[in-house]
């Protein structure tokens, strides 16, 4: 009888070893920072195929194995994966993926984490999201859930972000990224989960994003691209500013006041709702003198790392570059600007 006791309390102590272990790990986990320490984690990074010739054709990617590995090495911590599902979708009223789109995001992430690089797997349908939303929800709801149980087995270092630049009204917004959300967790309850502000990621809008409140794993995306008629002068898709021209960024007073307004906007309301910031773009287009944007893209960098932010810069190849695929190699004073401690081991 004592010995059926004393086995008895032995399995109560270790029911409750086990139980107060499991109870720790969630709240490691679902606590309020661990979504801050994934957005430490993810530091400094960079935007990678979105227009690569590799979603149609594998033998005519632009990005190859050792692109990762260079950004690795240049000091970036994080990729954010563009992606467009929609031309993925096939013939069927479920919007099944077609099995090649998966080809080249396995094959992504896979290549980002041999090189020791947080993924942010950025559903960018932003164009036709904010031309018809509501007539666009069931594609998008359909499609990440496919997409969440194909890479449910991923690790944390995988996060998931809802979808680049919501251009629709914070109602109809609130009400697609709760439902998307419901949907990811159904398969991904312990992934970190990306959701932006509506019309473009504005800063001014994080007023109008409404949250799952009881969900502590989530980072908040922003982009910034302001003043826009310096950051998108000459830009051709830009229709107010496509004809811009001559217009520099001379770091003046007036001019990073201007910056630190807007952050300490978003810092506030970071602060005031516990919940930490991405921002998931920024850049000056190309167009733009050299030497102001090396000035801008220098200040807004440290000005989000002052703030304790992670960033990926707007973009590795394509438009906005930081890596000349055509030359095959940095454009060294523009990755200088970004992170001024490239020359280090990591």
């Amino acid at each position: 009888m004592k010995s059926s006791i004393k086995r008895s309390s032995i399995i109560l102590v270790v029911l409750f070893f086990l139980t107060g272990s499991f109870i720790l790990s969630a709240q490691n986990k679902w606590g309020t920072g661990f979504a801050f320490e994934q957005n430490t984690r993810l530091g400094r990074g960079v935007n990678i195929i979105g227009y690569d010739p590799i979603w149609k054709d594998a033998s005519k990617a632009r990005m190859k194995d050792k692109h990762f590995k260079l950004i690795k090495e240049a000091g970036f911590s994080n990729v954010r994966l563009v992606m467009s599902p929609f031309k993925f979708a096939m013939d069927d009223s479920t919007y099944t993926i077609n099995p090649n789109f998966y080809t080249t995001l396995d094959y992504a992430i896979k290549e980002s984490l041999k090189n020791k690089l947080m993924v942010i797997v950025d559903f960018h349908e932003h164009g036709a999201m904010g031309k018809d939303p509501l007539g666009n929800k069931a594609k998008l709801l359909s499609m990440w859930k496919q997409i969440a149980i194909h890479c449910k087995e991923y690790s944390n270092d995988v996060l998931f972000e809802i979808c680049n630049e919501p251009n629709m009204k914070p109602e109809i917004w609130n009400e697609i990224q709760k439902e998307a959300y419901k949907i990811l967790r159904e398969s991904n309850p312990d992934r970190t989960l990306l959701i932006g502000a509506i019309n473009g990621n504005q800063i001014k809008f994080l007023k109008d994003l409404d949250l799952p409140e009881k969900d502590k794993n989530i980072i908040v995306a922003i982009h910034y691209y302001s003043p826009i008629q310096f950051t998108h002068q000459g830009a051709p898709w830009s229709k107010n500013n496509k004809d811009l021209s001559g217009i520099e960024w001379l770091e003046s007073k007036s001019e990073k006041d201007a910056v630190r307004l807007d952050f300490d906007m978003a810092q506030d309301w970071s602060k005031i709702h516990n919940v930490p910031l991405t921002l998931g773009e920024f850049g000056a287009y190309e167009k733009a003198d050299m030497p102001s944007r090396l000035r801008w893209t220098n200040y807004v960098a440290r000005q989000a790392e002052l703030r304790k932010w992670s960033w990926s810069y707007w973009q590795f190849d394509s438009d906005f570059i930081v890596y000349d695929m055509d030359k095959d190699e940095w454009k060294t004073d523009l990755l200088n600007a970004l992170i001024p401690s490239k020359k280090k081991k990591n």
